[in-house]
């Protein structure tokens, strides 16, 4: 089989890192490309070539992935960050390569969470209340106010004396639900068509899942509401839910992104391997394997990349550089 070559971006992200180790760990023929917005991170000495890119939403960060598809042959590109989502996916056409993406009227409602209220009040779809500074009255016992396009648990006020002055454009406010926090990740395929999903109730450190265990207790409420989302939306390739679970099991999701999520390092160990489905429908054309999820649980640690011998960072710009995981 023909070797090929597969773009990653954000690398130096788990997200990204974890996707390559996906990659890696698919024994496919293929060799990465990563992408970061700064030189150096922990994610380089898994790129066998390696580029510093803008930031998504600059107005260069296109003409430069463009300009790296055609130097290095690219045929697949699999963002892991949301904006980088939309925007590849708002300008697919001209990119060159094949994207493992939503569309980009999709990725759009998605990355404002505010959007993504109204889009789930209009089709009946379960979704954490939202409301704009604006309008709040003060009426929720205990509230959230985040803005609408945060990236993990950056930038909440939780329960903040004021919310006055805090811009409509970039915030909103809910409720503040307590109760166990889920992450299901899910997978479209081709034919828009729901092909699997997997749960995982977690812990987080920073924002990201620091630990946590397959759960299947929700899923008979789940997959109604994932494929009501999927029939009203352009869906493709993986995506991921977040919700909390109330008291009385009532699940309130709060946050959808169209990607793949952090965790996909570990679910693919227990039967969901959402990066080997991308491959193989984007890069092979061929049908995703059926997910056969396993019981199962996880917990995060820190490990180091060791360079021995550089002088400096520059010298570790990917996998050639020479390395060892200590």
């Amino acid at each position: 089989m023909e070797r090929k070559k597969v773009l990653v971006t954000g690398v130096g992200g788990n997200v990204g890192q974890g996707i390559i180790r996906n990659i890696a760990k698919t024994k496919f023929d293929i060799a990465i490309v990563g992408t970061n917005i700064s030189d150096f991170s922990a994610g380089n000495h898994l790129c066998d070539v390696f580029y510093k890119v803008p930031y998504a939403y600059d107005e260069n960060f296109i003409p430069t992935i463009c300009e790296i598809v055609e130097k290095e042959k690219i045929d697949l590109i699999i963002p892991s960050t949301d904006y980088e989502v939309y925007y590849l996916a708002a300008n697919e056409a001209i990119l060159g390569a094949a994207l493992a993406a939503s569309k980009a009227d999709t990725a759009a409602i998605y990355l404002d969470k505010y959007l993504s209220w109204e889009h789930h009040q209009q089709h009946d779809i379960p979704f954490a209340m939202s409301v704009l500074p604006s309008a709040y009255d003060g009426s929720f016992n205990e509230f959230i106010l985040k803005p609408r396009k945060g990236r993990g648990s950056r930038g909440l006020h939780i329960n903040p004396t004021s919310w006055v002055g805090f811009n409509d454009e970039e915030y909103m406010v809910q409720p503040f639900h307590k109760g166990k926090e889920i992450t299901t990740a899910f997978y479209v395929n081709k034919a828009g068509e729901l092909h699997g999903f997997i749960t995982l109730l977690r812990s987080l450190e920073n924002g990201a899942t620091a630990q946590c265990k397959v759960v299947f207790d929700y899923d008979a409420a789940l997959k109604p509401m994932l494929e009501k989302m999927i029939a009203h939306t352009n869906f493709r390739g993986a995506a991921n839910l977040q919700a909390i679970v109330t008291e009385d099991g009532t699940i309130v999701p709060f946050e959808v992104n169209c990607r793949i999520s952090g965790t996909n390092s570990i679910r693919a160990n227990f039967g969901f391997e959402d990066v080997k489905y991308t491959l193989q429908e984007y890069l092979y054309n061929q049908q995703p394997d059926q997910p056969a999820i396993i019981a199962g649980v996880a917990v995060r640690i820190l490990m180091d990349v060791i360079y021995q011998g550089k002088e400096d960072y520059a010298d570790c710009k990917d996998s050639s550089a020479g390395f060892y995981l200590y």
